[in-house]
């Protein structure tokens, strides 16, 4: 039965900041709320908002950020745990670069970083317990993402093993997950292992297609990819438990294709847009969800690299809620056909005894 979308809703990590109405969230919210917003994903790792241990050990703080949402006028939508998960997995390649996520105390020290947001992962799901949530979205990390082109050969082997690990760092957690109600949904992303639809298939299957496995949509990181971004809802649709509402654009060209040579953002033939700004079809997008039942949030991420956030922000509630479509309960031409005569059927088709 289809269901119907709730939105608009914003995630709230790209426009965070130390200036009101940035830099609280009682400011912040009240602020989306002003836009349009009726839903707020918090990122954890952004003290500013969220305190994660708090809401880890205390109902009362908890509590305090309901509140906080209700007062402005919007609910959240679901915790996010993007820049731990992606320290639950770590190529050394990357190291020094994602040290700046974590704590100093942690950093150079490749396997304290690792426990630190294992750690930071499994308490999201004890807060989201607590604030009565039962879906968080995450990244799953990278190990062999180094190793995405295949050149120079790699040995045999270091594909699977690489998956394998993965598997055996985020099984645990899973299972953490599962104790307290709670999914989590990764942003399928260039730069983690889980990058397409293959990739999602082979991380599935080393977690044993654990229930709390699950997807946050992102079409935008199909698009520059050069994927068929509406036949993913098609194949996964039975595991998106979160959608996140982004724009892109891909304009190869004789200089540039999906790796766009390592040119800024601006300059890339791939770039993320603000939406309407892109090439995503998100009429599409939200049929496909719609005809498979998704009931959970829109959530615009707003990333672009030509439009302010504070123009972006304020175009996309508006956006979304004109996509939202609000689903029937039976297609314009469908009649009643009333009780069964199973006489009269024989007679319409001929088939009298």
């Amino acid at each position: 039965m289809p269901g119907l979308i709730k939105g608009p809703a914003l995630f709230l990590a790209q426009f965070a900041g130390d200036e009101a109405p940035f830099n609280s969230l009682e400011n912040i919210t009240k602020w989306a709320a002003g836009l349009g917003y009726k839903g707020v994903q918090i990122p954890t790792a952004d003290a500013r908002l969220f305190d994660l241990e708090k809401a880890a050990t205390s109902e009362a703080y908890c509590d305090e950020i309901k509140g906080i949402c209700a007062d402005a006028g919007v609910q959240i939508t679901e915790l996010s745990t993007h820049l731990q998960g992606q320290l639950v997995a770590v190529n050394p390649a990357y190291d020094r670069a994602f040290d700046a996520f974590a704590p100093a105390h942690v950093h150079g020290n490749p396997k304290a970083r690792q426990a630190w947001a294992v750690d930071q992962v499994k308490k999201a799901a004890v807060a989201s317990r607590r604030l009565g949530l039962d879906t968080t979205v995450s990244f799953t990390g990278s190990l062999a993402f180094p190793y995405l082109y295949p050149w120079p050969q790699r040995p045999d082997g270091l594909i699977e093993e690489a998956f394998a690990e993965l598997a055996r760092r985020w099984l645990p957690i899973f299972d953490h997950y599962e104790d307290n109600g709670v999914d989590i949904g990764f942003e399928i992303h260039p730069g983690e292992d889980v990058f397409d639809g293959a990739t999602w298939e082979m991380f599935l299957d080393a977690c044993e297609a654990h229930n709390r496995c699950r997807i946050n949509y992102d079409p935008s990181h199909f698009l520059l990819q050069a994927m068929d971004y509406l036949q993913f809802i098609d194949l996964y649709h039975d595991r998106i438990c979160a959608f996140h509402v982004k724009d892109a654009e891909f304009n190869p060209d004789g200089r540039q294709g999906v790796y766009s040579g390592y040119q800024s953002w601006v300059n890339r033939a791939g770039r993320f847009r603000s939406l309407g700004d892109g090439q995503v079809d998100f009429s599409g997008i939200f049929s496909k969800l719609a005809q498979y039942g998704y009931d959970s949030w829109a959530v615009l991420e707003w990333e672009c690299c030509l439009k302010s956030p504070q123009q972006g922000a304020a175009e996309g509630a508006p956006f979304i809620d004109a996509h939202i479509i609000e689903v029937t309960d039976k297609a314009f031409d469908d009649f009643a056909g009333g009780e069964t005569d199973m006489d009269a059927i024989r007679a319409m088709l001929g088939t009298d005894a």
